[in-house]
């Protein structure tokens, strides 16, 4: 069962502490991840993002394609790592983040079955468009597994309450067109993107995509609930740091969204 009372919940939360949220993405099946998700729970992140490397992330830039190439290339499977994150013993929920195909070749029951059964709280699969995620977000809610839908810059008016309505967990407002990567500026883009969820829904609004240092969580956070932090940790890993060292990291972001 899940580690505790579900993504939406800690976040909710923090929220109601008067606080922000931070919610880091960690390439799962990376050397040493399951230390770093550890860290990252110690120094402060609300919830945790695993990355399921795919061979085709299409929203994922050359960093997270770099960290899922070198976890491909060691034959590791979405089912091992699962495995994995079922040993963990962190008091934190967690979140999976992998693409459609995925999903799809291993059985939306199974895999729904699987996230329940390793103790994680909620699935982000970016390229499953609302029209088409019912199949999937059926089978999760049978499994008290959250779906967190993506609102991007492009998504219309009309779309946005839908998305709003049907994601659970939190909205990821997508911060800018194009893939993740850390930026030298945030994006005007993800305050507009981030201004409109949250005249849109109650539940919370966290940004992702171009959010690189504590300085641009800062910034975004005026306007969102927290944000998600995911190349410029992910970028650590391929530079060899150690999860101690990603703690660290993750522990500034938590300090500068402490002092909104």
């Amino acid at each position: 069962m899940p580690r505790h009372d579900g993504i939406e919940t800690a976040l909710i939360k923090r929220i109601q502490q008067g606080g922000k949220c931070l919610v880091p993405y960690i390439t799962g099946g990376f050397d040493g991840y399951l230390e770093t998700i550890s860290a990252a729970a110690d120094a402060g992140a609300d919830a945790i993002e695993i990355g399921i490397p795919f061979s085709d992330p299409v929203m994922d830039g050359p960093t997270i394609q770099m960290a899922n190439d070198i976890v491909l290339s060691k034959g590791i499977t979405p089912e091992r790592i699962l495995n994995d994150l079922a040993s963990l013993d962190v008091d934190v929920p967690l979140a999976v983040m992998t693409y459609y195909n995925v999903v799809y070749r291993y059985g939306l029951e199974r895999f729904a079955a699987n996230l329940r059964e390793s103790a994680i709280s909620g699935a982000i699969l970016p390229d499953l468009p609302l029209r088409e995620a019912k199949p999937w977000i059926d089978v999760a809610m049978g499994n008290s597994i959250e779906t967190i839908l993506l609102a991007a810059p492009t998504t219309t008016d009309e779309q946005l309450p839908e998305i709003c309505k049907n994601s659970s967990g939190f909205v990821y407002a997508v911060g800018l067109l194009g893939i993740t990567g850390a930026r030298e500026e945030l994006a005007s883009s993800a305050q507009v993107i981030a201004k409109r969820c949250k005249a849109t829904t109650k539940k919370p609004v966290l940004v992702g995509v171009g959010i690189g240092n504590p300085k641009q969580a800062q910034e975004i956070a005026e306007i969102a609930d927290g944000c998600i932090v995911g190349s410029a940790i992910v970028q650590k890993l391929l530079d060899g740091e150690s999860p101690e060292n990603v703690g660290k990291f993750v522990s500034e972001f938590r300090a500068a969204l402490d002092e909104i």
